[in-house]
């Protein structure tokens, strides 16, 4: 077997399920998960009918760089999210469907990785697990940048080595972040293409949560918008991933794309063309419909705001909660002492509510472990569970710090 997979650590809701396995809740309190990212709004209806309408098209087999329809719906859905103009993304060299982003993550530290250098993947710490595991399986080594209050949850890449540089092939970057909710400015995300530039990296772009937002006004600027206006009409070194899992609230359906600069696009086709991922027919028709319509987001991202608007209020008085710039994320201190595992052992035992050890999304480092003392609580339930939820939350505090 390959060795490398002895460097993986044990995936968060492994560990998880590790905590509360005894802490058996009340039987008369309905469980409630905030753990995973899992949207649960209802799917938009064209998606079912597109596929019911389309499931005898599973009898055919489909190809790796899927539907001209399907990549020209991205591209066409890029340009108008993002204000990058008709015609700026050729469907045909920069897009590529793919089976959801945490499928399209791995593949793509796969393909990128160039062993023989001594590689460096540098990340934001916390950080969505697959980013660090595929650069261990790929040969590299994890460089972690932490993102903490102190420094607004952002990657400090100024304070990143030279040395560090000369090493890094890939750049994670995530924005809304997981689990902060931070957005990145356009100007931020100009300034890591600079050191991409200089240093001859790709930067890989996590923007699966960029329709999830809580001002309308200021939506989440992207990196090929930030790109495009620094002169790189071709995307270079950019790679960019989306997903209709939050978009849509579709998680099952396992769609989305990559999108970047053409040569890495090409090098990311032949990698998948071996690896057997193709997208299926009905699933490629279904993502068509999603991504030519925005007005479901709208109202997907409605709901999250009002979760965000009744939860803050209830949870405020106990807890030190801030609304984040975006993604589903409450990104929580948990006061007391600090104990991330025990506030979630005790809140699930005595309230049927679980969240998630933010020490179990990050790594200790010089500086110790920038998760610890923190949880994460996804608002994914409907907005009354989420209420509900908030009020369990506040009763195991109040009762747990008399």
């Amino acid at each position: 077997m390959n060795p490398r997979l002895e460097r993986l650590h044990a995936y968060p809701f492994e560990r998880l399920a590790r905590l509360t396995a005894g802490a058996a809740p009340p039987r008369h309190l309905k469980p409630i998960g905030m753990s995973i990212g899992e949207p649960r709004h209802e799917p938009p209806p064209m998606v079912l009918e597109a596929l019911r309408a389309n499931s005898h098209l599973l009898g055919t087999y489909p190809t790796t760089a899927g539907l001209p329809e399907l990549r020209a719906a991205c591209a066409a859905w890029l340009e108008r999210r993002f204000r990058l103009g008709a015609g700026s993304v050729d469907p045909a060299t920069m897009v590529l469907p793919v089976n959801g982003t945490r499928e399209a993550l791995f593949a793509f530290v796969q393909a990128a990785v160039d062993e023989r250098h001594e590689p460096l993947v540098a990340m934001p710490n916390p950080f969505y697990q697959i980013y660090e595991g595929a650069a261990l399986l790929a040969g590299a080594q994890p460089y972690l940048l932490d993102t903490t209050a102190a420094n607004d949850y952002t990657p400090d890449l100024a304070a990143v080595p030279e040395s560090a540089w000369r090493h890094c092939q890939v750049l994670f970057l995530c924005s809304p972040g997981n689990p902060t909710g931070k957005v990145f400015s356009r100007e931020y995300l100009m300034r890591a293409l600079e050191l991409a530039e200089r240093h001859d990296f790709i930067i890989a772009a996590d923007e699966c949560y960029t329709e999830i937002y809580l001002d309308e006004a200021r939506p989440p600027p992207g990196l090929l918008e930030a790109a495009q206006a620094a002169g790189r009409t071709r995307f270079e070194r950019c790679i960019v991933f989306h997903s209709l899992s939050k978009r849509s609230s579709v998680p099952g359906l396992r769609s989305g794309f990559v999108c970047g600069d053409p040569a890495i696009i090409a090098r990311l086709l032949l990698y998948r063309t071996y690896h057997g991922c193709a997208m299926p027919v009905p699933t490629q028709l279904a993502s068509i419909a999603a991504w030519n319509d925005d007005r479901h987001v709208l109202e997907n991202r409605r709901l999250y705001q009002e979760k965000f608007e009744r939860v803050l209020p209830i949870l405020a008085p106990v807890l030190p909660v801030e609304k984040p710039d975006g993604a589903f994320y409450l990104w929580s201190e948990v006061g007391a002492d600090g104990d991330d595992q025990r506030f979630t052992r005790e809140l699930h035992a005595s309230q049927a509510v679980t969240v998630l050890p933010g020490s179990y999304l990050a790594r200790s480092g010089p500086n110790g472990n920038p998760g610890a003392g923190r949880v994460r609580i996804s608002l994914v339930p409907n907005v009354a569970e989420c209420i509900e939820a908030a009020e369990r939350i506040r009763a195991y505090l109040e009762t747990r710090d008399r």
